[in-house]
């Protein structure tokens, strides 16, 4: 469904994203709080699923609907920029912001999918 390129600039994106959420995380309360912060936010992106993601392994822990999928990749993805930003690592919080619209622009197909996905129980 997305171009390999795409699906590897996600993965930098993740990435960044936990990166930014450690610096923040340090910044704001110390190792704690930045070890919390890239736990919290890496079991959310593993857990949370849509069964049957063409983009992801297709396995869902925990069954969502698509829009709270949707949720949890930008709370993860803009929450890192944004923590890269308030530590004082304004360019690179912009830049992973920017990527990340990028990212979206060039995923229609996936957006449009996720936008039908409903709650799955299972």
């Amino acid at each position: 469904m997305m171009p390999r390129w795409n699906l590897v600039l996600r993965f930098v994106l993740e990435v960044a994203a936990l990166i930014g959420l450690a610096v923040g995380g340090h910044r704001l309360g110390g190792w704690p709080v930045a070890i919390a912060l890239v736990l919290v936010a890496a079991a959310a992106w593993v857990v949370f699923a849509v069964p049957g993601d063409p983009s992801r392994s297709g396995r869902a822990p925990v069954p969502v609907s698509g829009i709270v999928r949707l949720f949890v990749e930008v709370a993860v993805i803009i929450g890192g920029a944004v923590a890269l930003i308030a530590s004082g690592y304004e360019l690179a919080g912009y830049v992973l912001g920017g990527l990340f619209v990028l990212h979206l622009a060039f995923s229609p197909d996936r957006l449009n999918w996720l936008a039908k996905q409903g709650r799955r129980d299972r």
